[in-house]
Order: structure tokens, then C-alpha cells, then sequence
């Protein structure tokens, strides 16, 4: 197993030869930067001083051709090839209360939310503690690498469930929705991420999501639901969708305490057909969030997920909106 050595300090960990050396890092309880963990953000770059690696993915999206000539890899995708020292800088930000593990999960079911999202449940063989909002690798049969999907559930249920919309010529749904039979396993590998709910913010909590991006938001708003620090604030949910066959959710929030009160749903559409009943309002996701929310965004806690464009329209409006990025919660894993 080769070791990793951190250029200019004392760190050093194992990275096992089927590992990445941004995960067996973080394994090792070191905080070394990353969000997407597929190599499309960049986040996780290090400079190679020593050693051989190389890449799962043969031409990942955020390795560009400087990169390639400052001797710069992407953590996420590098695999050790032999005895290595790196230069990195490490952040304790990203080291996390729950360290991840590689653990098997039985399917255990599935429910359908509508025409194409579910949610699925898989019994783990292995510790079941994350932050609510972090997100877990799935290794399905026959797909080329894994996925990245977020939790809906809270920690310490022995069940890790995830709300997934399908993909149109996806193989990683493709599988999830039609290929998997009771009892079926999977690899997992989390927890992951760093756009978890932060309990010491006492601030109200404005989510917002789209797609698949429900299902972290889902798992924010039931802790903070719970949460006895944050037991006076408000809890709003936006949920970005195309058509009102789309519209999802809301059903999860009626379940907790204040539901109406203190936490709300709002779904938007943008798709809206004018033979269609829809009364709510029309729009883009971010455009929905100004009108709805304009006047007190400045003074909320905000988490979001979805699709990429929902995301990049989203940090440019909070921006411009003059939100402190360090209320800014999200992860770069589309």
C-alpha cells in the first residue's frame, strides 16, 4: 500500500491501490479540499513533487492542459502507483465528523415520488453516521465508476435512502430504476461532502432544490427540524421543477413539527402548459427565490443542490445580492 507524503510537513497516510488520494486523505482524518469527487470542479488539485500516479478517468473535465504541464493532478481521480509526495494545503474546514468508509449496501427498497424520481433505501454493512446534507459514491453493477447521490434520511438509521430523478440515457439510473432486486448489493462510499447543516448558525434556513437536489435538502430540513438550537427559526423550501408532474416533496415536511408555521414549501415550475391548473409560481428556481424571499435573504442560512444551471444562476444572483459567502452552503458534485 503505497504512502503519501504531504511536501513540508510531517503528514503522511496510506492510499490502498484501489483508492484515490483524496479519499484515502480523507479516510486518514486529513482535510484536504475537494467538492465534486469526479473530477469536474478542480477543487482537489495537488502538485506531483515525487512518485507516479495516474487518473481513473483518462480526461476528467477540471484537468486542463496547464495542469498537465506544472505536474498538477486532481485528488479525486489521481491513483497512487507508487510511494508519492505531494503539495497540497490542507484545511481542517474539510476534515468531517465522519470519516468515510468503502461498505457494501443491500437494497432494501424503493418508493416513487413521481413519473421519474424515487427514492431508495439500502441496509449498510458498515457505520451509518453522516451530516445531514452530505452526500455518499454508489458503485452500481456494470457502470463505469461511481455516482454521486445525497441522503435523504438522518444519521443513525442503518439505512442511507436517497432521492434520485433518472437520468434520460443514464446508466447509473438506469440500473438504480430497472436493474436492482431485493437483497441486491452495491458498493457505498461516504460519507461525503462539506454543505451539511451547520446547527451553531442561529440564523433561519432558506433551501433550495431542484431535481435530485431534494433529497440533501430533505435531510437539513429534518434535522433542523429537530434540532434544539434552531428550534425557533424558520425552515423554507423552494423546489425548482419543469411541469407540475414534477412537483415533489412537500409531503416529507408535513411530517415534522410546525410544518405551516415555522416551515414551509414552495414549488415553482417553468414549464407551465396553458391547458394546465398550476397556481403557484412560474419561473426559474433562482428568479422564484428573489421574489419570494428578496428582503430577508441577507439574514438566512442558505443550502442548495441541483441541476448546474439552477446552481450557477443561484451563486451569481446571491452575489449580487451581496449574501456572505460563508452562508452560502453547496456542493459541486453535478
Amino acid at each position: 500500500m503505497p504512502e503519501i507524503t504531504i511536501a513540508g510537513s510531517r503528514e503522511t497516510f496510506d492510499c490502498a491501490a484501489d483508492d484515490t488520494i483524496l479519499r484515502a486523505a480523507l479516510r486518514s482524518g486529513l482535510g484536504m479540499s475537494y467538492s465534486c469527487n469526479s473530477g469536474s470542479c478542480g477543487n482537489c488539485r495537488f502538485e506531483l513533487v515525487d512518485g507516479m500516479v495516474e487518473h481513473l478517468r483518462a480526461d476528467p473535465p477540471a484537468w486542463s492542459e496547464r495542469d498537465r504541464k506544472r505536474n498538477r493532478w486532481l485528488g479525486c481521480q489521481a491513483r497512487a502507483l507508487s510511494e508519492c509526495e505531494i503539495k497540497v494545503r490542507l484545511d481542517p474546514s474539510y476534515e468531517s465528523d465522519f470519516r468515510p468508509v468503502r461498505m457494501s449496501g443491500r437494497f432494501a427498497g424503493v418508493s416513487e415520488l413521481t413519473h421519474d424520481m424515487r427514492e431508495f433505501a439500502f441496509t449498510l454493512s458498515g457505520p451509518d453516521g453522516f451530516r445531514p446534507g452530505q452526500y455518499a459514491l454508489l458503485t452500481l453493477p456494470g457502470v463505469d465508476g461511481p455516482r454521486a447521490y445525497s441522503m435523504c434520511n438522518l444519521s443513525g438509521e442503518s439505512v442511507w435512502r436517497f432521492q434520485i430523478k433518472r437520468a434520460a440515457g443514464g446508466a447509473a439510473t438506469g440500473v438504480l430504476f430497472e436493474g436492482l432486486a431485493d437483497g441486491d448489493t452495491i458498493g457505498i462510499d461516504g460519507p461525503y461532502g462539506t454543505a451539511y447543516l451547520r446547527e451553531d448558525r442561529d440564523r433561519d434556513l432558506l433551501l433550495i432544490a431542484g431535481g435530485s437536489g431534494l433529497s440533501p435538502m430533505i435531510s437539513i430540513a429534518r434535522a433542523a427540524a429537530a434540532s434544539p438550537s434552531l428550534a425557533n427559526r424558520r425552515i423554507d423550501l423552494v423546489y425548482g421543477c419543469r411541469t407540475p408532474d414534477d412537483v415533489c416533496g412537500e409531503a416529507f415536511l408535513r411530517e415534522l413539527p410546525g410544518y405551516g408555521e415555522r416551515i414551509t414549501y414552495q414549488a415553482v415550475i417553468s414549464e407551465p402548459a396553458a391547458d394546465e391548473s398550476w397556481e403557484g409560481p412560474t419561473g426559474l428556481a433562482h428568479e422564484a427565490v428573489a421574489a419570494l424571499h428578496g428582503e430577508r435573504i441577507t439574514d438566512v442560512e442558505i443550502y442548495f443542490a441541483g441541476p448546474a444551471a439552477m446552481a450557477a444562476a443561484l451563486q451569481k444572483q446571491l452575489h449580487d445580492m451581496g449574501v456572505e459567502r460563508d452562508r452560502i452552503h453547496f456542493d459541486e458534485f453535478y
